[in-house]
Formats: C-alpha cells, structure tokens, sequence
C-alpha cells in the first residue's frame, strides 16, 4: 500500500499510532484536523470529514506542485465514504454534498490560514439546492461566497474585485 496521505476524522486513532503520539498527531494533521478528529473520537457531534496530512504538503511542494502518488485516489475514497456517510452525493444536483476545505498549521494561528466554503456548488447543484432548501438567497449568497472565496485564495483575486461587483 502507498503512504497515507488522507485520514478520515474517525481515524484518529491509527493517526496516533503512525505519529507516536498526539504532539504527532497535531503535526500530522495539523491543529484543526486533529482537534477534528479528537472531537469525533471522543462522540462531539461533528460533520464527517478528513484530513490530507502536512506530509503530503511537503510532497506535494517537493514534487513541483503535483500530487504525490495515491494521495488523490485516497481523497475520493474519504469523500466517498462522506457521501455513504452524509446520503448526499457530490455534483448530484438532486442532492448535493457541499464541503469545506480549511487550512491549518500545528498552532492555532487565527485570520492567518485560509479557507474555501460550499465548495460543490455549481449552476446545476444550486438549482437542486434552491429545490431542497426552498431558500433561494441563501443558496446563491452562499454561490456567490465560494466563488469569492476561490478567487481570493486559489486564484489570488483581489477582494475589491469582488467588493466592488456588490457595491
């Protein structure tokens, strides 16, 4: 089997057998991941959800920007079993799964590390979501903000270029 790369917050405990201990854990999964994961443990009712290592950061940094081998075939097997998990499947504009991706670092640094919010929403899955929610504003506020937000901290956008459409 390849490295692990991506832990399922359920996962915990084999995160802490690979990393020694929970000094380890918070290293390897960073600080939110493994407050996460520690939460699920412990029966803190949270959304399911997993964690890509820092390990796989480094490579991934190490290997000019491209993934290390298994690393994405391991993150659609955690979020296959969201899906199992959730009833909700991602894309399905009948019922779509939406998912956060949240950085983090080993310490709790607050303002400093970004995060991308209702990632899954697209023309076709807003749609299925105004049907679900029957809220419309919400579903195209909460569009608009993953856009925004991809601009911003995938694609370097400036805010103002956002702020300035609203305004």
């Amino acid at each position: 089997m390849s490295k692990k790369w991506v832990y399922l917050f359920e996962e915990v405990g084999e995160a802490e057998k690979y990393a020694g201990d929970w000094e380890g854990v918070r290293a390897l999964l960073g600080g939110k991941g493994a407050n996460l994961a520690e939460m699920t443990r412990i029966g803190v009712p949270v959304p399911p959800g997993f964690t890509v290592t820092t390990e796989a950061c480094i490579a991934y940094l190490e290997e000019g920007g491209a993934f290390p081998a298994g690393m994405w075939e391991q993150e659609l097997d955690a979020l296959h079993v969201i899906e199992e998990q959730t009833g909700k499947k991602f894309g399905d504009p009948a019922n779509p799964l939406l998912v956060s991706c949240r950085s983090g670092a080993k310490f709790s640094m607050p303002g400093m590390m970004d995060t991308v919010l209702n990632i899954g929403l697209t023309d076709e899955t807003a749609k299925g979501m105004v049907a679900l929610t029957e809220d419309e504003r919400f579903v195209y506020d909460s569009y608009r903000r993953l856009v925004q937000m991809f601009g911003s901290v995938v694609l370097g956008i400036d805010d103002d270029a956002f702020e300035d459409v609203l305004d």
